[in-house]
């Protein structure tokens, strides 16, 4: 978990995975930087599975990520952002599918979209086998990033891009589907936070991934790539014009889908256990 400025956020994040139905884990929590009190608060929590890595520089989320595969020492990594939260057996289910299948080199789930004070507002789109995940490259995979989990080994093969400031995962999926055998889960394992559109964030994430498809097109010439260029720019119109007219948060629910009544309720319980109380460690065991 390469975390930043998430002060508000890491304890449930932190206490989900303490929630986990899967108990032989490690924490790796790499702080990248923060100014707020981000770590006091990872400090807090006092379990031998939890290890933190402070050394006050900002180094991006990509190479915060390889370092924390470098640090791995489980068969199987996984990650997730300071402000996401797992549901009790994303571990559990995610390790227990890839035991199942060896041939699958990661794995992902649905998520539960929420924003402020965990008001659920959809979930993604969703692909279950490589097929379906990879069947538009030029247009993205649909494998959210906070629910990854994957053998470390194909990590350590398949180390992030450093360069890339945004959509590491997409350009990590682009570089490696040809090679490499993806899967989602059905269930929803995460709850993803997500509480408007960000016009900078957008416009960095669809130029980057433009760049990708050209230099695909170009060196390996492939040209159909270039066709996901127009597909992208009209995407990104219509975010500017939702962003600009204040209708971003109707057009981040209109892209979710919606989920059943008993996929809500599991959330609002979920979403309670992890906002219990200023304890963190509110009816856990502490394990030294």
């Amino acid at each position: 978990m390469s975390v930043f400025n998430c002060e508000s956020t890491l304890g449930q994040a932190i206490r989900s995975i303490l929630q986990q139905t899967y108990d032989n884990w490690e924490l790796i929590l790499i702080d990248d930087g923060s100014q707020d009190k981000t770590v006091a608060v990872a400090n807090r929590y006092q379990d031998r599975r939890i290890r933190i890595i402070v050394d006050g520089k900002n180094k991006r989320l990509a190479a915060r990520l390889n370092q924390a595969v470098r640090e791995s020492r489980g068969k199987y990594f996984a990650r997730m952002d300071g402000d996401d939260i797992a549901y009790p057996s994303r571990l559990e289910a995610q390790m227990q599918f890839l035991e199942d299948h060896p041939e699958i080199d990661l794995v992902g789930s649905r998520v539960m979209i929420f924003s402020e004070k965990g008001r659920v507002v959809g979930t993604y789109p969703f692909r279950q086998n490589h097929v379906e995940i990879c069947s538009r490259p030029w247009a993205g995979f649909y494998l959210p990033h906070p629910t990854w989990m994957g053998n470390t080994d194909w990590f350590r093969r398949n180390p992030y891009n450093t360069l890339t400031t945004k959509a590491q995962d997409q350009e990590l999926l682009l570089r490696t589907y040809e090679k490499s055998r993806f899967a989602c889960l059905p269930e929803i394992l995460i709850g993803y936070k997500k509480s408007e559109l960000s016009l900078r964030t957008l416009l960095a994430g669809r130029y980057l991934y433009s760049r990708m498809l050209i230099r695909k097109a170009v060196i390996e010439k492939r040209y159909f790539f270039a066709l996901g260029l127009l597909e992208h720019v009209m995407k990104f119109i219509a975010e500017v014009f939702a962003v600009t007219t204040g209708l971003n948060y109707r057009v981040l629910q209109h892209r979710a889908a919606s989920v059943s009544m008993r996929e809500s309720e599991s959330w609002k319980k979920v979403w309670k256990s992890c906002n219990c109380g200023e304890n963190p460690y509110d009816s856990l065991p502490v394990i030294n």
